[in-house]
């Protein structure tokens, strides 16, 4: 699951898949409705692959905490982002026992679930590939090792 190339902008709605760059920034397409809009340099610009959710210990890289609710859904699409809050906090419990309720509010669990709703409807998440750099990795350590 490569997130380096979604991107949240401030202000606009959903998130956006980085097209190609221009002069003045980037183009993007909506994943909500496939428009193409150009994402100048002044805007705030957040690539998915740089967000991390607080915990009480670490911070815990979105692309983790994603993964931990594809398997509790089995790959399915889970609660709506217009749930109740005790409905909201109740997941967030249940996929990240840990996370800093101080420092993650209502609003941020609502916009990861919408994310993660929209990336399953879109078929942007994939633990197989996640699987495969594990793999290569592995291997990598046992390779460094044997010499």
């Amino acid at each position: 699951m490569d997130l380096s190339k979604i991107l949240s902008i401030a202000g606009k709605p959903g998130l956006h898949k980085m097209i190609s760059q221009s002069k003045s920034g980037l183009i993007v397409e909506s994943l909500l409705d496939g428009r193409r809009i150009p994402a100048f340099s002044h805007e705030r610009i957040s690539s998915l692959e740089e967000i991390s959710i607080f915990t009480e210990l670490d911070d815990v890289p979105l692309k983790e905490v994603l993964k931990s609710i594809y398997k509790k859904e089995d790959g399915k699409k889970t609660i709506s982002h217009k749930s109740s809050a005790n409905e909201l906090k109740a997941l967030m419990l249940e996929i990240l026992p840990d996370y800093d309720e101080e420092r993650v509010y209502v609003s941020d669990i609502k916009k990861l679930i919408s994310w993660y709703n929209l990336l399953v409807e879109k078929e942007l998440i994939d633990l197989e590939e996640n699987t495969n750099e594990e793999e290569k990795s592995t291997e990598e350590e046992e390779a460094s090792t044997e010499q």
